[in-house]
């Protein structure tokens, strides 16, 4: 199994890119082709997809683009081509958080993704999209920010739906005083 390629990009297409490793030039199905720049040097993180009639590369910008592509596959209904798109569209955050709070409206508005298949993927992903970084970074903030709210006498479905609007590069003290706002208005 590849994890990455660094090479240079000859060609872009409509649905994928090719890059030239080695002397050779493989097509590799990405997400957003247009993204990347034509004859410069990039590292894209790999899929290899394995079939009986076919081989396919798929390949992302960055790991967590990928992390959430491999956890999107394993929803049941749900393939490579499906995927793609879903993170072609929507913003890895966003995905996330339209997992956590079963918010089937918002995984509707990707192509071929219907209400029973929306459902699917809350059952399947809700509470199991760990990614590093600042995914990782919000939700422990966001853990610590739900502890002092509720030290302070606050309910958890009072402000459950202030959480994700408050920036999680503030300290502490700021997140708590953005949510205090919220929580008074």
């Amino acid at each position: 199994m590849y994890e990455y390629m660094k090479g240079i990009v000859t060609d872009i297409k409509s649905t994928g890119i090719v890059l030239e490793v080695g002397g050779i030039g493989y097509f590799i199905n990405t997400a957003n082709p247009y993204a990347f720049e034509l004859d410069k040097e990039i590292k894209v993180y790999l899929y290899q997809q394995i079939k009986e009639d076919d081989h396919s590369l798929f390949g992302f910008k960055d790991e967590n683009e990928k992390a959430l592509f491999l956890k999107l596959i394993n929803v049941k209904g749900l393939g490579c081509k499906m995927a793609l798109p879903i993170i072609a569209t929507g913003s890895i955050s966003g995905i996330i958080d339209a997992i956590e709070r079963e918010n089937v409206l918002y995984l509707k508005k990707f192509p071929k993704i219907g209400d029973k298949l929306a459902k699917q993927m809350i059952l399947d992903l809700k509470g199991k999209i760990l990614l590093e970084g600042v995914v990782l970074q919000e939700e422990k903030t966001s853990e610590e920010l739900m502890e002092v709210l509720k030290g302070l006498g606050y309910k958890e479905k009072e402000f459950k739906g202030i959480i994700t609007r408050i920036d999680s590069s503030l300290s502490i003290e700021e997140q708590v005083k953005e949510a205090l706002k919220l929580l008074l208005k």
